[in-house]
């Protein structure tokens, strides 16, 4: 009988620490945000290069302190893609990162398959609004859209340790 308290001792620690990890990265973290339909959602000018907010209606939106990435919105916006395609920066290579199961808005499955059937059309919102990360926007054709933060050129090469060169602005630390 001892041997198995031995081992219920030793496990029960582990298996609450696991548990507070868990929670940790699902829950703890995360936060709601309040964005302004008004001002909250930007998309990037495909002439003068600069974020102006564009019409947003219905915005859900979450964050974290914990990580530049960990930012999610669903959102509608009555603007077409036509419109949208040519005044705004379409986005290369967007991939939309998953978010907390309990966040239901925001499917990266769904919004990736959309994005390569050209259901959906990706935006630049905002360049490196945190040091090598950008904001990108999908938009569905029936004005459903979403948005997440994505690393880009600069931050992938900033974080995988190979020198960022004269493309990427100097970070403050």
């Amino acid at each position: 009988m001892k041997g198995k308290h031995v081992v219920i001792a030793m496990l029960a620690p582990i298996a609450l620490a696991g548990a507070v990890m868990y929670y940790l990265q699902v829950y703890g973290y995360y936060e709601e945000v309040t964005l302004d339909p008004a001002t909250g959602i930007e998309l990037t000018v495909g002439v003068t290069g600069e974020p102006e907010p564009i019409l947003a209606e219905g915005i859900e939106a979450i964050d974290a302190d914990s990580s530049p990435l960990r930012f999610r919105a669903c959102f509608h916006t009555p603007m077409s893609q036509a419109m949208l395609t040519e005044t705004y920066e379409v986005y290369e290579d967007p991939v939309p990162l998953t978010a907390p199961g309990w966040f239901s808005c925001f499917d990266a499955g769904k919004i990736e398959a959309a994005l390569e059937t050209g259901e959906a059309i990706a935006f630049l919102g905002q360049r490196n609004i945190h040091y090598g990360v950008d904001r990108v926007i999908a938009v569905f054709g029936d004005g459903r859209a979403y948005a997440w933060h994505q690393l880009n050129n600069c931050g992938e090469t900033r974080y995988d340790g190979t020198p960022t060169g004269p493309a990427c602005p100097p970070r403050e630390d």
